[in-house]
């Protein structure tokens, strides 16, 4: 593999124009196709064949599209010593519902007062009209949310509080805003500080955004044909750029050693390719295998994300690989600072690492100091997943603090009681369904956290009909999770008619439990691969187990930090947080694929020089301080440019992103500084000789070669040049 990507650094040397060209071609493309093929993104989520997905569908079937359509609740309340039957009141809720049901999209609007099904308190002060779209939810446009939110502007100025909230409102969260820009300021600083060159961070952050946009563009592409979560994109982006950024990185930097160990132009843009090329295939691969790996969970949205940022990495390192060197060899020397550029080659690449002395101290520190090192940074990363023992999740997300969402959940919740925000629905189907209805509610009542059960409502054929009822809890409480278990088995023998528990909340619970499920078979897949790829990297047994448990930490102390900011709102302020409650359902699986590739990118690139510098000869301890010394300067660099951009997600935007980049860059720093910096050297070196040992039956796996050290072993050095010139 090094030596093929050896010429593949080559002719991109060769033909850097038609390779930048070619780039540039690809990008603007996916510009065009973008603006010409794009479709809409959905906000909901949901998984095919759940009881609830399914009575969902059943009631679109059996009351029409209108009924399953996308809807938001116009919240209207009185002012104080007023009710909502005064003249004046129930004049002013007529025109609005008037002019909810006009709007653009609108299916029917409800009227609170209707005596057939009126939707007020029994203190006559708040209540809420139903507007239903004709549309899915999700797909309610951005011109019909204006129009309902200037319809409910306009109706206070009757005097009503009026607020409104729901599905319809639900839009895809935005990308760069302040704090994503602040991460990707510090990863240029950081860059900047790495380099000593302005030129050359610049030219590392314009490679990666090209690969970034070229993903994103194919995903917009792609939900003109597909139907993609509106986070899809997010996801991609967030972390193509990190990956793109440090694929890049890790390629110049090995450029740039050469330079100084006195290589020509060409000849070093082809070493480094091939050498610190590898390393990159090789992370990029495990990378794409994580995310593509999320299949096994069997949810459609999950692997459709899986895929779509599997194929931006898989840009990110085409990049890496064909435009970094053609860039390079437009800058020729220029990519070494000046100083740096008259100054006699250095003999050694070690000597050629930045930072020798820092990093070097670091090195002889853990591994001086080998127990305490490991002790410390077990108990320290076991002491932080403590929380993950309580951790909830939910697709239920709070809404924006003091926005109008927030405002009308709680005035539903003060005129109702907070289950009005989450109410359950329940279909029936059969025979005299409605029948079947009724005589199930009394036991329905009876149940615990039932505030209300609603009277049936048959379908036009009489063999459906629907009831709705109201918890006690909140959507995202655990008493309303409960309920709908308690629903499902007080339905589970309904006479010979079909009893489905569905609704928002409903929906919620089944993915939550379908991917809490999915998670210990995830995590095995991801184990077994690292354990797998890092004994064919290292041969080696012990090195691997190592690297695999430190990922098991790393994950525990990030979703354990995540859990005690999130659920729990210790320092909540430090990330903006509005509201505490369950993580997202998706957090724990993304976060643990994301982290896995990362993980094995920081073991793969900082152990593979020790293991190198192990097999020309070098003491156990020796090895792992020259591998450190020589890898851990780019790792550091690495890891900070990573947090940067994932923390970039956290201060402000969507509920979702907030918590998965704090997830993941709070993940990061506990794996390259805590796991990789010193867990993994201070194992390393307790067991010395031991931790390269590779039994006699596995002597016939295959040696991977990730580094390129035959490719640099076979290369020949300037002093060798100038003797065979001599000879000659």
């Amino acid at each position: 593999m090094a030596a093929l990507l050896a010429r593949l650094g080559a002719l991109a040397h060769r033909r850097r124009l038609t390779v930048v060209l070619v780039w540039l071609a690809v990008l603007v493309a996916g510009g065009v196709g973008a603006a010409t093929l794009s479709g809409e993104t959905t906000t909901s989520f949901s998984i095919p064949g759940q009881e609830s997905t399914v009575a969902l569908d059943r009631i679109s079937e059996e009351f029409g599209a209108a009924d399953s359509g996308a809807s938001a609740q116009v919240v209207v309340g009185t002012p104080e010593g007023t009710t909502l039957t005064d003249p004046a009141q129930a004049a002013a809720l007529q025109q609005l519902v008037t002019e909810l049901g006009g709007l653009p999209g609108v299916a029917s609007a409800s009227n609170p007062l209707d005596q057939a099904s009126p939707t007020v308190n029994p203190e006559l002060t708040t209540g809420y009209s139903t507007v239903t779209y004709d549309v899915a939810p999700g797909e309610v446009t951005p011109a019909e949310q204006d129009a309902l939110r200037d319809a409910v502007a306009d109706a206070r100025d009757s005097g009503l509080t009026v607020e409104v909230a729901g599905q319809a409102l639900e839009s895809a969260p935005e990308v760069g805003g302040i704090g994503e820009i602040a991460g990707v300021v510090v990863a240029v600083l950081v860059l900047a500080l790495t380099y000593g060159s302005l030129v050359v961070a610049g030219m590392n952050l314009l490679t990666a955004a090209v690969g970034v946009g070229i993903g994103v563009l194919g995903i917009t592409i792609a939900t003109g044909f597909l139907e993609l979560s509106s986070t899809t994109s997010i996801l991609a982006a967030m972390l193509g750029l990190a990956v793109g950024i440090d694929y890049a990185l890790f390629i110049i930097n090995r450029y740039r050693q050469e330079l100084r160990r006195g290589t020509d132009v060409p000849t070093a843009i082809a070493t480094a390719v091939g050498t610190a090329g590898s390393a990159v295939v090789t992370a990029g691969l495990t990378v794409v295998i994580a995310l593509v790996g999320l299949f096994v969970a069997g949810i459609p949205f999950l692997t459709q994300m899986g895929v779509a940022a599997g194929a931006t990495i898989v840009v990110a390192v085409l990049v890496a690989l064909t435009l970094v060197p053609a860039v390079l060899s437009y800058l020729g020397r220029r990519a070494l600072p000046k100083k740096q550029r008259d100054l006699p080659p250095v003999a050694e690449l070690d000597d050629a690492a930045p930072s020798t002395g820092l990093f070097g101290r670091w090195a002889a520190g853990v591994t001086r100091h080998r127990v305490v090192a490991l002790l410390a940074a077990v108990v320290a990363l076991g002491v932080i997943a403590v929380p993950v023992a309580s951790m909830r999740t939910t697709l239920i997300q709070a809404p924006p603090a003091d926005s109008t969402q927030e405002r009308a959940q709680q005035l539903l919740a003060d005129g109702f009681g907070a289950g009005i925000n989450g109410p359950i629905t329940v279909l029936f189907e059969g025979t005299d369904a409605a029948s079947a209805a009724a005589a199930a509610t009394p036991g329905i009542q009876g149940l615990d956290d039932v505030v209300t059960v609603t009277p049936p409502i048959p379908n036009a054929d009489g063999d459906a009909a629907l009831l709705t009822v109201v918890p006690d809890s909140g959507p995202t409480s655990a008493a309303t999770e409960q309920l709908v278990e308690d629903l499902r088995g007080q339905l589970a023998d309904s006479g010979g008619v079909t009893a489905s528990v569905t609704g928002q909340t409903a929906v919620s619970v089944d993915v939550a439990a379908s991917l809490n499920s999915a998670l210990p078979v995830y995590l095995a897949l991801v184990v077994g691969l690292a354990l797998v790829l890092l004994v064919l990297v290292f041969r080696s047994l012990l090195v691997p187990l190592v690297g695999v448990l430190g990922f098991l930490l790393t994950i525990g102390a990030s979703l354990g930090a995540t859990v005690a900011v999130f659920q729990w709102g210790w320092l909540g302020d430090l990330v903006n947080l509005e509201s505490t409650g369950p993580l997202i359902s998706l957090t724990p699986i993304l976060v643990i694929g994301i982290l896995f590739g990362l993980a094995m990118d920081y073991q793969v690139f900082l152990v593979s020089r020790m293991h190198e510098a192990h097999a020309h000869g070098k003491a156990p301890v020796a090895a792992i301080r020259s591998g450190f010394r020589s890898a851990a300067p780019v790792v550091f660099a690495a890891a900070l440019i990573m947090f940067s951009v994932f923390a970039g997600f956290v201060p402000a935007g969507d509920a979702t992103i907030k918590s998965i980049g704090f997830a993941l860059a709070i993940g990061v720093l506990f794996d390259a500084f805590v796991v990789r910096m010193v867990l993994v050297p201070a194992a390393l070196t307790l067991l010395g000789e031991r931790a390269w040992w590779l039994p006699r039956w596995l002597g016939w796996l295959p040696v991977l070669d990730v580094e390129g050290a035959a490719l640099e072993k076979d290369a020949p050095r300037d002093d060798e040049r100038e003797l065979v010139d001599a000879a000659r």
